[in-house]
């Protein structure tokens, strides 16, 4: 049975527009004029028990809305969701038990107060047990390598320590699901790799069930094996992350080192040739249409190759390209 059930979940929101050009006593007797926005346009989706789901787009694509909605923040304007049998914004306060959030920059450890302090305050909200809670905090500590940091206050932390803590605190009452709203935003590479590395330790020890969203593509390679991108409030892409890169890797990136000088330049039929030294080069080809088989032989027969390596794209080329596109363009994956 689905942890997560979102069948045509729709958001929308009316802000004012103030007219422009209008100065001094004007301002006052012109009412602004009210505009809708469609957030969320009948998103719909499943997540089952213990799956770890990157849930991605670009900014204003509807994944922050959709996140509150499930979380129970937002009402939705129309359309339904299930969160563990519960509709969020109906059982919030029972959903509340049951789930955990961490949102990137906004913080949920007291800023002054040591992370010990935000712990203990945390297992009285939950109504944890004496006992249950310091074994808890026993394991979390230990998973999460932050002994040295429980007496030191938040604002004295860095950023990836930071993280770590809250990720923890978010634990503390044993969620089935946990909601993770950029949670290496601003981190440097080792920070990140260190929260990675807890969230994987996290998802394996007790299979707990992840809805990740994230602007990084080294957390979704790293993490995940489903994604789902949603763009202009719609679901454009649901499937694994590797059919996302067998679907998209199209272009291949091919590196070569040569045994002997290159002279007289260098071309390749069918082959971007992107850089060229005294004894190398680095070519681009699409591989629908050029088979990496044939470059390479042809690479092989005409020269005496030292080294070649074939490379795809990065991950953050793939994602932009598919935010870019408009949503009639993009293929689902369902």
């Amino acid at each position: 049975m689905p942890v997560i059930t979102v069948r045509d979940l729709r958001k929308t929101f009316q802000t004012k527009r103030k007219q422009p050009g209008l100065i001094g006593s004007l301002k006052a007797v012109v009412k602004p004029e009210l505009l809708t926005v469609q957030a969320v346009k009948g998103i719909s989706f499943e997540l089952e028990p213990g799956e770890l789901l990157a849930f991605i787009g670009p900014n204003g694509a509807g994944k922050s809305t959709t996140i509150k909605m499930l979380t129970g923040i937002l009402y939705p304007s129309g359309g339904q969701a299930s969160v563990l049998g519960l509709t969020p914004w109906k059982d919030r306060r029972r959903l509340a038990y049951r789930i955990g959030s961490v949102f990137g920059q906004k913080p949920q450890l007291w800023y002054h107060l040591p992370t010990a302090d935000t712990f203990h305050l945390f297992a009285r909200i939950y109504e944890l047990d004496e006992v249950a809670f310091k074994e808890r905090l026993g394991f979390l500590v230990e998973a999460f390598d932050i002994g040295d940091l429980l007496n030191t206050p938040v604002r004295k932390l860095s950023l990836g320590q930071r993280m770590k803590c809250e990720i923890a605190a978010s634990l503390l009452h044993r969620p089935q699901v946990i909601f993770l709203d950029e949670p290496t935003i601003g981190l440097d590479v080792v920070a990140k790799q260190q929260v990675r590395d807890t969230i994987k330790l996290l998802h394996e020890h007790e299979g707990t069930t992840i809805f990740l969203t994230s602007h990084d593509a080294g957390d979704i390679e790293s993490l995940c094996k489903r994604a789902i991108i949603i763009n202009y409030g719609q679901v454009i892409y649901d499937d694994r992350v590797s059919a996302l890169k067998r679907r998209y890797l199209t272009r291949k990136v091919v590196s070569v080192r040569f045994a002997e000088r290159i002279e007289n330049g260098f071309a390749l039929e069918g082959v971007e040739v992107l850089k060229v030294g005294d004894y190398g080069v680095k070519l681009q080809f699409d591989a629908r249409t050029t088979p990496v088989e044939s470059v390479l032989q042809r690479l092989l027969d005409a020269h005496s190759v030292a080294d070649i390596t074939v490379n795809d794209p990065p991950m953050e080329e793939i994602i932009r390209s598919i935010y870019e596109a408009p949503p009639e363009d993009v293929e689902r994956g369902e």
